[in-house]
């Protein structure tokens, strides 16, 4: 699979755990090193602006991507490549699915699990065949990927997880997954 740009879902919020953000800087600087397009949320504040600044300051692309409700909110990010405000939080969804040839989701909150499960979905339907990969640092996606396993052994899933989703420990994983 030749990626070119890649969907970068996470949380306009850094967590408690200092190692999201370390984590997330490195992958940002990894992905820049690879020449792989960020696109993202758009966001200046949390691990969106951990992930932009990271890819900017590695001399990489950041295409981000915000609806106008949120520019004050999650306070754009205005040191992008390219910036899109769109109308609403589907429109960001889809436009960053179609810039997109594959998916990482690194922590967050309701924002992301809403944006991982559309593309696992989309992939699901077979909307699209895009790699997802999800970054569980310190076990942050634990108990998420339990509920996805016990889903899977209760036959509600038409395909075992490790079909539609790369589960991937640290950067260095991830970024060796997808080199």
């Amino acid at each position: 699979m030749n990626i070119k740009a890649i969907a970068v879902f996470c949380g306009s919020q850094s967590g408690v755990n200092p190692i999201f953000i370390q984590h997330t800087a490195e992958l940002g600087k990894l992905l820049a090193m690879l020449g792989i397009k960020l696109v993202y949320g758009g966001g200046k504040k949390g691990l969106m602006g951990t992930i932009a600044d990271s890819v900017l300051k590695h001399d990489g692309q950041v295409m981000g991507v915000i609806p106008k409700i949120l520019t004050e909110w999650e306070q754009q990010h205005d040191g992008l490549t390219e910036l899109a405000v769109v109308p609403d939080m589907h429109s960001r969804k889809k436009m960053m699915y179609e810039m997109s040839d594959a998916a990482i989701i690194l922590p967050g909150g309701f924002g992301t699990m809403d944006e991982l499960f559309e593309m696992l979905t989309w992939n699901q339907l077979k909307i699209h065949d895009k790699k997802i990969y999800l970054l569980n640092s310190t076990g942050y996606y634990d108990a998420l990927i339990q509920f996805m396993r016990t889903a899977e052994k209760e036959n509600f899933l038409y395909e075992p997880i490790s079909e539609r989703i790369i589960i991937c420990r640290n950067p260095v994983e991830l970024f060796n997954k997808i080199h």
